[in-house]
């Protein structure tokens, strides 16, 4: 799978946390993205970065796409509650019946092409925050504060990935939400363009914000905490386990971290849900229309209408998007970064 990574010897980046020189991307292009690190040694120059975001480009849009359908019936739910208040699984026998089992596909592509660019900015950003913020404050400072790093790189990473997110999440909701709205991704892009220009495309933009920055925040902090306690109750440090074991603890803690993000974001989710629909919240300021949804709904039915189903979503999601990352990043040959105690 890997190619060897031949570069002229002038060619060096400097790591600062392992001290020592490494191999640039000075290669051809088809080889450059499958060429391991070197042997026993965790290189954090440009090329882990790419590989990273490349992986977080690739779990999301997998874990998405395949959760389309859940996304489709919790969508209805979330818009409509009257008609759709038959659960989850009631929920789907009610999309399929009334128009057919394409309909749970509904926004597929806007969906896959979306978490795939937010994937890249999110997981790449993540790792790039975190380990420049080492390389700046130290191991031992950046051990002691590993919480406060995970909240804060999630939270700049989600933000710059948002903006590139939220166009593709404003055609899938109105996709979802109007069946006859577009025939697909290009044809949503059009017509909303046409009809509404480009503020359409980041009329959700302030609840996409309040939705996936405490949902990243929390998902990163707490994938990473439960992910220490399980090494910490092995006695081990990942280094020491096989890339099964780490693979298996990436699940098991990412479906911790989904289930935890999800309740925290939820509010912010049914506000994006019906901000996107034609005429929610009537006219005027953005902000004048989310408190008008707001006061519609009420705060109770803002945190609890269509919880399960996205529990679910985001618990599978969440372990599925940390599970295929680290297998990816193993697969480029990649060293994942983790926070280490220099004291043990």
């Amino acid at each position: 799978l890997c190619t060897t990574l031949k570069v002229p010897v002038d060619f060096f980046l400097w790591d600062t946390i392992t001290n020592k020189k490494h191999p640039t991307m000075a290669a051809t292009p088809n080889s450059v993205l499958l060429a391991p690190s070197p042997a026993g040694e965790k290189v954090y120059d440009f090329m882990y970065y790419l590989k990273g975001a490349a992986a977080g480009g690739i779990c999301c849009s997998i874990t998405h796409g395949a959760l389309t359908p859940v996304d489709v019936v919790k969508t209805r739910v979330q818009l409509d509650p009257v008609k759709y208040n038959k659960g989850l699984v009631g929920g789907f026998r009610q999309v399929v019946a009334e128009e057919g089992a394409m309909a749970l596909t509904t926004g597929l592509g806007a969906t896959a092409a979306g978490y795939f660019v937010q994937g890249w900015f999110k997981f790449g950003g993540v790792e790039f925050f975190k380990i420049k913020t080492v390389e700046a404050i130290g191991e031992a400072k950046a051990w002691e504060n590993k919480t406060a790093i995970y909240l804060g790189a999630a939270a700049g990473a989600e933000f710059i990935a948002d903006c590139f997110l939220c166009p593709l999440e404003a055609v899938r909701i109105r996709s979802v939400s109007d069946p006859e709205f577009c025939d697909g991704l290009a044809d949503g892009f059009a017509k909303m363009l046409k009809t509404e220009g480009v503020g359409g495309f980041y009329a959700g933009f302030l609840p996409i914000l309040g939705k996936q920055i405490p949902y990243t925040m929390a998902k990163f902090a707490v994938q990473g905490t439960a992910a220490d306690m399980i090494y910490g109750s092995m006695g081990k440090q990942p280094a020491d386990c096989s890339n099964s074991t780490n693979v298996g603890i990436s699940l098991a803690s990412g479906v911790v971290a989904g289930v935890a993000s999800a309740i925290i974001s939820h509010p912010a989710d049914t506000l994006l849900s019906k901000v996107n629909k034609a005429g929610a919240g009537g006219d005027g300021p953005m902000m004048t229309r989310l408190m008008n949804i707001a006061k519609e709904v009420g705060f109770v039915n803002l945190c609890t209408v269509g919880l399960l189903p996205r529990c679910v979503m985001i618990g599978t999601l969440t372990a599925g998007q940390f599970g295929i990352f680290d297998t990816v990043m193993g697969a480029l040959g990649a060293s994942k970064f983790h926070f280490h105690n220099p004291n043990e």
